[in-house]
């Protein structure tokens, strides 16, 4: 049996470690000193883009710091599923989303995926980040992107708002593998490698706070462990200024 797949993540995956290592590490630098200032870290993603912000969110050894931006008419949850594309594309409904959901200031990172880039609901939220004086970071597919023209009025892509950009590397149309009689590709590979390089990115983080003195980093135990519970609400009294869901 041949899984064409994994010697497509494998290639990936190099290839993110030969080109986007520069631009992580700038991501790691941009998080400490948002984490040291005391500032906010929020993510977003509609759809299947938000599936990076639920990989970062509430899990055993993630940075309690990553506030997703959750918007219900986006969730996979959705019935009909057909209505979170209308609602991706309704322009400013990212707009509500923001000022509902977050509170960007001025020291702030806002880490949005969105393969495409063109729809209206994340181009607005990363718009009231930049807006309020956040940095943007954007995960998306530069080739697909600059293939395809912006669905907001503004005309303008998520790559186009971002101070920093992470590409993925992947297929236009985010499908990688060719199947023998078919014309249309199967099998994405937008989510592993985003959170493979979301998760690269919060280990080097981690590290480096911990070597700039930070004695407890505000991580997640696994709430299966004994004592787990107990850890996470010490931590979450610590860091709870920066922390902007419910715990």
């Amino acid at each position: 049996m041949d899984f064409k797949y994994l010697d497509i993540v494998r290639e990936l995956l190099s290839t993110i470690e030969r080109d986007e290592g520069e631009h992580m590490a700038r991501c790691v630098d941009v998080l400490y000193d948002c984490i040291w200032q005391k500032h906010s870290i929020y993510t977003f993603g509609a759809s299947h883009a938000g599936i990076l912000s639920e990989e970062m969110y509430y899990r055993a050894g993630g940075l309690m710091l990553m506030n997703p931006i959750f918007g219900r008419e986006i969730m996979l949850d959705t019935e009909p599923i057909t209505h979170t594309s209308a609602m991706e594309r309704l322009v400013g409904y990212g707009t509500e989303l923001a000022h509902n959901r977050a509170d960007f200031q001025a020291g702030d990172v806002l880490i949005a995926h969105s393969v495409s880039g063109r729809n209206p609901v994340t181009v607005e939220v990363a718009m009231a980040a930049k807006d309020a004086g956040a940095t943007v970071i954007a995960i998306t597919n530069l080739s697909y992107s600059k293939s395809v023209s912006s669905r907001h009025p503004s005309g303008k892509r998520l790559c186009d708002l971002a101070d920093i950009i992470l590409d993925n590397h992947g297929e236009i149309g985010d499908a990688a593998v060719a199947v023998n009689g078919m014309e249309q590709k199967v099998s994405p590979t937008s989510t592993v490698v985003g959170a493979t390089m979301l998760n690269a990115i919060v280990a080097a983080l981690v590290q480096k706070l911990v070597d700039g003195g930070m004695a407890h980093p505000p991580i997640f135990y696994s709430a299966n462990l004994d004592g787990g519970d107990e850890l996470n609400r010490t931590l979450y009294e610590e860091y709870k200024e920066s922390i902007h869901y419910s715990f």
